[in-house]
């Protein structure tokens, strides 16, 4: 089961507020934002007021409330946050396309996950993919190579979150 979603280095206000409001969708209750992600006003925000203002505007544009009803978490390094979630017991899950990606239809989440989602273009770091229990691959039978990373969420997190056949 999908417990929380990491964002990392997406660029796009309209993907992060999209995610957002999948997330919710889900009963995703915690969303980790870093890198260069931007994010939506958030606690104790360093960043000034008008930036936080301009992004949270953007963000709103697709989450539609979703950015008020989810925990977002800021962090600093991805490393340590996924060892830090590793140290609990939950399993992390790389969204990515590999050599050795599992195909996302045959696999059952069983326990406590976080989806690990990298760059709209560029995907997810080797380095990053090498601290992931587990990476798996939305299969593709047209003719473009990915879906875009709100699209992939939506997919992954439905797919994670059915019942698996007795």
């Amino acid at each position: 089961m999908v417990t929380s979603v990491i964002i990392h280095d997406i660029r796009s206000t309209h993907n992060v507020g999209s995610i957002l409001r999948t997330c919710d969708g889900f009963g995703i209750k915690k969303v980790y934002i870093g890198g260069i992600s931007p994010y939506p006003l958030v606690t104790n925000d360093s960043r000034l007021p008008h930036l936080s203002a301009k992004l949270t505007k953007d963000i709103a544009k697709t989450a539609l409330g979703a950015e008020q009803t989810i925990v977002i978490e800021l962090y600093d390094d991805l490393s340590d946050l996924l060892a830090r979630l590793k140290d609990v017991g939950t399993k992390v899950i790389g969204l990515e396309q590999t050599p050795n990606s599992l195909n996302i239809r045959t696999f059952t989440a069983a326990e406590d996950v976080v989806l690990l989602l990298g760059r709209e273009v560029e995907g997810i770091d080797t380095e990053y993919l090498t601290l992931c229990d587990y990476i798996l691959e939305i299969p593709m039978v047209g003719k473009k190579e990915s879906f875009n990373v709100s699209v992939a969420t939506g997919i992954a997190l439905y797919q994670l979150s059915r019942t698996p056949s007795p």
